[in-house]
């Protein structure tokens, strides 16, 4: 078990394809540890699944719930086919952040390469504005100059916008944090470098032990707190008042 009143702060789950499947790893970025939010990584589990989906998400979800997972007061995220929604509907008080990087990545997809550094100069405009009002001027700005040429983009970005961004109602230091999945993407790449070595798995079973045991490797190298968590567990107290002070040791 994960241990009762476990507080997430920021979580991160991402598919990467192995053998030809998608296998789910899903990541804390805080947790307690000695009655402290102590600010490091940990693994929280390994799922492996045929295909994405809202089932595959609340049973993922569920599954860390019964484990002593109480709250996630921050889901940093892909858009994920079905995750957001799963993780409102478990944990319905959770602020879900959905990851720039991946948006960013999933625009240009739809952009000629003539025109991606510009479109992509625009887009980074967005939301690199002070404020979320200079955020949605840059947006409208983006859409009258870009909009009828991609609208799919501009379509994106208006039906994610809030949980796009989520990111503007925490301070600077609780931002760097949040807005992208890069933690779990730059785990994942680990586990990638060993797992396309070994060719066919006979079986989930071997694949999961294989990612265990690799995952427990690299685990050995998150000794360290994140940069400038002093500040950021008190900002996150005073956001979240009880939610995080009542696992804090007085």
């Amino acid at each position: 078990t994960l241990g009762t009143g476990l507080v997430l702060c920021v979580a991160g789950c991402n598919p990467f394809q192995g053998q030809g499947k998608p296998q789910g790893g899903c990541q804390g970025g805080l947790h307690r540890s000695g009655g402290q939010l102590a600010g490091h990584k940990e693994l929280l589990g390994i799922y492996v699944a045929e295909a994405e989906s809202s089932r595959l998400w609340l049973g993922v979800l569920g599954d860390l719930q019964s484990r002593g997972v109480e709250d996630i007061p921050i889901a940093c995220i892909d858009n994920l086919t079905g995750f957001a929604d799963a993780i409102e509907s478990v944990f319905p008080h959770t602020d879900v952040q959905l990851c720039l990087v991946h948006q960013m990545r999933n625009s240009l997809r739809y952009v000629t390469s003539g025109d991606q550094k510009q479109v992509s100069q625009d887009l980074q405009a967005v939301y690199k504005a002070p404020g979320l009002s200079a955020a949605e001027t840059k947006l409208e700005a983006f859409k009258n100059q870009w909009g009828e040429k991609y609208p799919l983009v501009v379509e994106s970005w208006q039906r994610n916008w809030t949980r796009l961004m989520r990111f503007y109602d925490y301070p600077p230091a609780i931002r760097k944090v949040i807005y992208t999945t890069n933690t779990v993407e730059g785990f994942h790449r680990q586990l990638r470098q060993v797992t396309k070595t070994k060719g066919v798995f006979p079986n989930k079973t071997a694949l999961v032990k294989l990612l265990y045991l690799v995952s427990q490797r690299i685990g050995e190298k998150w000794t360290m707190p994140l940069a400038n968590w002093a500040l950021t567990l008190q900002q996150l107290s005073i956001l979240f008042g009880q939610r995080i002070k009542r696992h804090l040791q007085t």
